[in-house]
């Protein structure tokens, strides 16, 4: 249980990271569409080479398929409900973000986090060693996170330590998430393991489709395209590490 809260912790460590360099240095916005356009391509190798093909072989395609369906199809639910309150700019330094459309970035991001969270607590059910791809990817990708919300929250008005005090939030809920994770499912069948992992698989992919991939684009430029190639390669590299 403390390793999954010490690996859940370290991965959802990086949005507070992120706010902490967002309120007290200028980053430039290509910058940080960079770094999300390489969080995004590790990310999405992360979904497809560590949950995915897992998903399968222990549970088949049929059940990897539906519930990676039902986990995008959730997400996406539940991030146009968000996106109406002004949550679909929790990814971006723009200036017009109101309190309340404040809260709905809060409560976007905390949607962005928990399944990335719970998937680290999973994992360590069925291994000895954490995934350090899963880890590097979920840290890369809550980085620039924590830089664009935090600007953007600051150019509204939000002060410095109620912007902290809601990033570390947000790192201690990815720490009870993977907690709940390992717990729960600790004596969990394969079958239902792989149901999960595809299930958080779904929602990665649709979030970063959704929000990280064309944020990264519209901060970055047509170069993010090689970036997000780069970032994808890496994940190739680091699940042949084990």
């Amino acid at each position: 249980m403390w390793r999954a809260a010490l690996w859940g912790g370290i991965a959802g460590s990086s949005v507070f990271i992120g706010s902490l360099i967002a309120l007290f240095f200028n980053i430039k916005k290509s910058v940080i569409g960079f770094i999300m356009a390489f969080g995004t391509g590790v990310l999405m190798g992360a979904a497809a080479f560590e949950l995915l093909t897992e998903a399968v072989e222990n549970g088949g395609i049929t059940v990897t398929a539906i519930s990676f369906i039902l986990g995008a199809a959730l997400f996406t639910l539940f991030n146009l409900i968000i996106a109406k309150k002004g949550g679909h700019s929790r990814k971006r330094s723009q200036d017009n973000i109101t309190e309340n459309s404040g809260i709905a970035i809060f409560m976007g991001t905390v949607m962005d986090a928990i399944p990335e969270s719970v998937i680290i607590g999973v994992s360590l059910t069925k291994e000895e060693n954490i995934s350090l791809l899963l880890v590097v990817a979920i840290f890369i990708s809550n980085f620039p996170e924590g830089l664009s919300s935090s600007s953007g929250l600051k150019k509204a008005g939000y002060s410095k330590t109620k912007i902290l005090v809601l990033w570390l939030i947000v790192s201690f809920l990815a720490i009870l998430s993977s907690i709940v994770g390992f717990i729960f499912l600790e004596h969990g069948s394969e079958a239902l393991i792989a149901t999960i992992s595809s299930f958080a698989a779904g929602g990665i992919v649709a979030m970063l489709s959704s929000t990280m991939m064309p944020e990264a684009y519209e901060d970055g430029g047509p170069i993010v395209g090689l970036i997000s190639a780069l970032g994808l390669i890496s994940s190739v590299i680091l699940s042949n590490l084990k």
